[in-house]
């Protein structure tokens, strides 16, 4: 089993029988997670961050952990979420492998790790928990929650669970509904996996472990996270050098397939198989429009939130543009002073990760006018 937690972790307690939105409860139950800055006198302050599926809780360097986080260039003294000001919580994603419990995790009742025992994951479970993370450090509102992809969908449901808890919201790259050509990538990475002989219905171990399942799903994920304008202007047709080549039948040729080789590598025993699993369905099974008769506008329109910002790409593919501003314009419909941002990255869905230049003066500007 793959479980890495990071040093700087926290851990806050969910309530025993922890009731799951498909069925289910689970019990000695965690929430891993990391924060920065100070909590005010007032206690109007906090800034909760809700992350994609793969993160880890450690969204920023700190004093216990100096490493730099998935998002440093945006959270810390004199960045654009300004700790000198906000007190910022970062939760690692319930069903997560990251410290927060999940499939990975050992289940009190056996003493063993949960594997596919853990009951079926929603997007709402994920929001559920944040606010028991929440309770636990006495916070009873929020200046903002951030949803950064997957976390954006956690994000609004947190939202419509706790109408009025969060003054604002800063979508990033996020959706309120799955779409069907996210599903179906989702489908194939799941499919990868489970069809891999190893994988033995989550029965795995580290000798035994469906390595080539993680490997083709996390290839198929790099490929959508990114845009074909950025593969064609990265690698073009550039091929190997003779050395560099495998030698085999249809063996790797181009530059563009050694790349995918080492994300696949880097990535397939850093993660939990069954973990993937789990969360890549929950965003498939997330719409927003369930609390509103399928109307996902309405939906929108119904959440309490003063000011919002939706931050998009030309280029994503898997989050695509139009939902960004979909969120927009359902929020504005409810009297929300609801922004659009369409970026022309050519990064993609990774581009909130990557493209500082772009992101950065938008995120500093939106908390910049927070009151």
């Amino acid at each position: 089993m793959t479980e890495y937690i990071p040093p700087a972790s926290q851990f806050a307690r969910l309530p025993d029988g922890f009731a799951m939105k498909r069925g289910g409860s689970i019990s000695g139950a965690r929430v891993a997670y990391e924060t920065w800055g100070r909590l005010n006198e007032a206690g109007d302050n906090a800034v909760l961050i809700l992350t994609g599926l793969s993160p880890s809780a450690h969204a920023a360097s700190c004093a216990a952990d100096p490493s730099p986080g998935w998002w440093e260039a945006n959270i810390g003294p004199g960045k654009p979420i300004d700790t000198e000001r906000w007190f910022v919580i970062c939760p690692n994603a319930l069903g997560s492998c990251r410290g927060s419990s999940g499939p990975a995790s050992i289940n009190p009742a056996t003493g063993e790790p949960w594997r596919l025992d853990f009951p079926r994951l929603s997007i709402e479970d994920g929001a559920r928990a944040a606010r028991c993370l929440l309770d636990s450090l006495d916070i009873d509102q929020l200046a903002s929650v951030v949803g950064c992809s997957m976390g954006g969908m956690v994000a609004l449901a947190f939202l419509q669970q706790n109408p009025g808890f969060a003054r604002s919201h800063l979508n990033v790259s996020g959706a309120a509904q799955a779409l069907p050509f996210s599903i179906a990538i989702r489908s194939l990475q799941r499919e990868a996996i489970r069809l891999d002989p190893q994988w033995n219905d989550g029965h795995y171990d580290d000798a035994h472990y469906p390595e080539t399942g993680m490997r083709l799903a996390r290839k198929l994920g790099v490929v959508t996270y990114r845009s074909a304008l950025e593969w064609r202007g990265r690698f073009g047709r550039v091929r190997l050098e003779p050395d560099e080549q495998d030698g085999e039948p249809f063996g790797h040729e181009f530059q563009i397939e050694s790349y995918l080789d080492h994300h696949a590598d880097r990535f397939a025993r850093a993660f939990d198989p069954n973990c993937y699993l789990y969360l890549s369905r929950s965003m498939d099974w997330f719409d927003l429009g369930d609390y509103a008769n399928g109307h996902v506008h309405e939906a929108l329109a119904s959440l309490q939130v003063e000011r919002s910002l939706a931050i998009g790409v030309e280029t994503d593919i898997l989050f695509p543009l139009n939902q960004q501003e979909e969120i927009a314009q359902g929020l504005a419909a409810g009297g929300c002073d609801s922004e659009f941002a369409g970026l022309p990255s050519p990064q993609g869905h990774d581009a909130f990760l990557v493209d500082h230049e772009r992101f950065s003066p938008l995120i500093a500007g939106f908390f910049a006018g927070l009151s």
